[in-house]
């Protein structure tokens, strides 16, 4: 399994030019795109000493390969009294892997504050069994998926589809608390590496509830997310992730991510677009 603060480190090249050979424990569909935009976000924290970052916007330009690292660069594209803008390019070779742009701003900028989202009435994770432990009541095999990627995590969905092969009529909702296995998440723009991951991820479990049989695989084409509280060293994390829309090949979703005390610590959206299977 991955650890998501170690398989995001960057080797220094000089110059605002970084390195890293990316690793296959963030495979689905090739590298997983919430995992590129945390390395964005470390390379972006690497010329730009900001307390925390604000927000990053992500284009998905083409799917990176395991076998040669990527080249990745960041420039300061404007800085103000409490904020800066970062641009960060992840290419390999000649090919154009991702272009992100990075608000980062310091610790404690005043302004007016409230709070007016509410987490989902779904149980915490510790009343929630394992996946393990439900497929063990039921009696069947524990579902192994062929991405490396979901090892990453230990999950404790709040609805369970027993059933999954013969969903019929289901919203395209996917309201799942996940802890990542391993990490050390307490600093801020690592914090917000495992935030961006999930609001990336949500789109598609969210469309794919929907449908069935599935014919489409839908990989993320952009994600933009948005950080509100940063820095928790809070284990579990609950993926709020709803499709509004699918049409055109197209998969619009918005993701909440939360902490257990029901605070929201991040938000976002991504687009999705869709491939046949095969």
């Amino acid at each position: 399994m991955g650890d998501l603060v170690a398989d995001t480190e960057l080797t220094d090249q000089g110059g605002g030019s970084f390195e890293r050979q990316l690793s296959r424990d963030w495979e689905i569909w090739g590298p997983n795109g919430g995992y590129l935009a945390a390395i964005a976000l470390r390379a972006a924290a690497l010329v730009e000493s900001r307390a925390r970052p604000a927000n990053i916007s992500v284009h998905f330009l083409g799917v990176a390969s395991f076998d040669a690292p990527v080249t990745v660069t960041a420039v300061v594209q404007r800085r103000s009294r409490v904020a800066s803008s970062v641009r960060v390019s992840i290419r390999q070779g000649a090919r154009a892997i991702v272009e992100a742009m990075v608000w980062a701003i310091d610790a404690n900028v005043p302004g007016p504050r409230h709070d007016h989202a509410t987490m989902p009435a779904v149980p915490l994770p510790q009343s929630l069994p394992t996946i393990a432990e439900r497929c063990a009541t039921e009696g069947v095999a524990v579902p192994v998926s062929r991405f490396a990627f979901w090892d990453n995590f230990e999950q404790r969905p709040t609805r369970w589809i027993a059933d999954w092969d013969g969903r019929q009529g289901l919203a395209p909702e996917y309201r799942n608390w996940l802890r990542f296995v391993t990490g050390d998440f307490t600093d801020p723009w690592l914090d917000a590496c495992r935030l961006v991951l999930l609001v990336d991820l949500g789109g598609w479990p969210a469309a794919d509830t929907a449908h069935n049989p599935q014919s489409f695989i839908a990989p993320s084409i952009d994600v933009s997310c948005e950080f509100h509280r940063v820095g928790s060293d809070a284990e579990w994390l609950l993926l709020d992730g709803v499709s509004h829309h699918a049409g055109d090949g197209l998969v619009a979703s918005h993701q909440c991510v939360w902490h257990t005390d029901g605070r929201l610590a991040a938000s976002g959206i991504s687009h999705l677009l869709s491939r046949p299977i095969g």
